[in-house]
């Protein structure tokens, strides 16, 4: 790694966040703010902290989950149900520029730290909060989880086979997006309060207002801002999209294929200019030639045909055989990745995706463990990450005591 990486300055280098959220979506929105140099404290419950270092915990006292979406962090405990806690919240707004909540709309009021209190404290504060249905409308009220956003939004009826009920993907992918549009708002908010700023005059300067500093994140519109053309074309051609398996409705051929060596291999040779030279690759010249499949609608009409001819080539040769092949000739392909391929892969090796940390996992000596690199790179490489998630409260006494003032016996109390 080289030193200009090490010391180059963040690009949110100076940004200080509050995080009053839990599981993974507002916390993913403040890993992606830290990645890039913000300094966030995330607010823990007293004793037991954020569920999800319980969350797949094989063993030790915090989960890997934890440590990877909490990590560049600081860990501060904080108990919201007395008065202290929220005071000592609205302190910490009062000098921070983005406050991230996930709780269910109506918790931040009924505590008596709502947006205006906060605001009050930080004219110009950023609220960035996170909910299943929003902060408004008939449904903002109602408790969910990803999993219920992705069905709202039209996701979980395209997943899976159509002869079987739709499925999940292996990951929180709604929370995981509704994170990124967090982030994204977040940093929205923060260019247009430096562009306001930069276009006032000294004697002018007026922060914005609350709802110009609001940013409102639902779960379920995340997701449904994801499903590229399923309203439209609802609307316009009265089409409704269906599971499909491996493939994707209206490209062909596109799956995966079986080798003959236990593994299976994704090709994506459904592009107009490839689709010829890749049935030729198969020994398929006179499927590259029919008139019927020059275009995608053709080649989707007969897409069992198409991936049954595929099959039986790929069912010739072991994956890395069909993979060689398959690259000399230009057609997409490559092989579908397990952890252990990840880690070993020499790709991700180059571009610092997978970075090492000795962690407490509970044995006697701490166990080498690698996270997955920031993303994006800036650079030739990924960012360094700075530390792995924290423990439980392991940054209260300095945070309460640089920020707010507090001496050991106040902190005692």
């Amino acid at each position: 790694m080289s030193i200009e990486r090490n010391t180059m300055a963040l690009p949110l280098s100076g940004v200080r966040v509050l995080e009053l959220g839990n599981y993974i979506a507002a916390p993913t929105a403040a890993r992606m703010l830290a990645d890039f140099g913000a300094e966030v404290i995330k607010v823990e419950r007293p004793g037991t902290g954020d569920e999800l270092r319980n969350w797949r915990l094989y063993s030790g006292t915090t989960s890997m989950l934890y440590r990877t979406i909490n990590r560049n962090k600081k860990s501060i405990v904080l108990d919201l149900r007395t008065e202290q806690g929220r005071k000592d919240v609205v302190d910490l707004a009062a000098k921070c520029d983005i406050v991230l909540e996930n709780f269910r709309p109506g918790t931040l009021e009924k505590w008596g730290i709502s947006p205006e209190v906060l605001s009050a404290a930080n004219p110009e504060l950023i609220i960035t909060r996170i909910s299943a249905f929003g902060q408004t409308g008939p449904m903002s009220q109602r408790p969910g989880f990803a999993a219920v956003a992705e069905a709202y939004g039209g996701f979980r009826n395209l997943v899976g086979d159509p002869d079987r009920p739709p499925v999940r993907v292996g990951v929180s992918i709604g929370d995981s997006i509704a994170g990124l549009y967090a982030a994204f708002g977040c940093v929205m908010a923060l260019f247009q309060r430096q562009t306001q700023r930069a276009a006032q005059a000294p004697d002018e300067q007026s922060p914005l207002s609350l709802a110009q500093r609001s940013i409102d994140v639902a779960l379920n519109e995340s997701i449904l801002s994801m499903m590229e053309s399923l309203i439209p074309d609802y609307l316009a051609y009265g089409v409704e999209r269906e599971r499909t398996g491996g493939r994707m409705e209206g490209i062909a051929p596109s799956n995966a294929y079986p080798c003959n060596d236990g593994h299976s291999i994704i090709i994506a040779g459904n592009g107009d200019a490839i689709f010829q030279r890749y049935m030729e690759t198969i020994d398929r010249p006179d499927l590259g030639a029919d008139p019927d499949l020059a275009s995608n609608a053709g080649r989707w009409r007969r897409r069992d045909e198409l991936d049954a001819a595929i099959s039986a080539w790929t069912g010739l040769h072991s994956r890395e055989q069909a993979l060689k092949i398959l690259d000399a000739a230009g057609v997409p392909s490559g092989p579908i990745y397990t952890a252990a391929d990840i880690v070993a892969d020499e790709q991700y090796a180059a571009r610092n995706m997978i970075q090492h940390f000795p962690v407490d996992t509970g044995g006697d000596e701490p166990t080498d463990v690698g996270f997955v690199g920031v993303v994006p790179v800036i650079g030739d490489a990924s960012l360094p990450i700075r530390s792995v998630g924290p423990d439980l409260g392991e940054h209260t006494r300095e945070v309460l005591s640089t920020l707010l003032g507090r001496t050991d016996e106040e902190m005692s109390l």
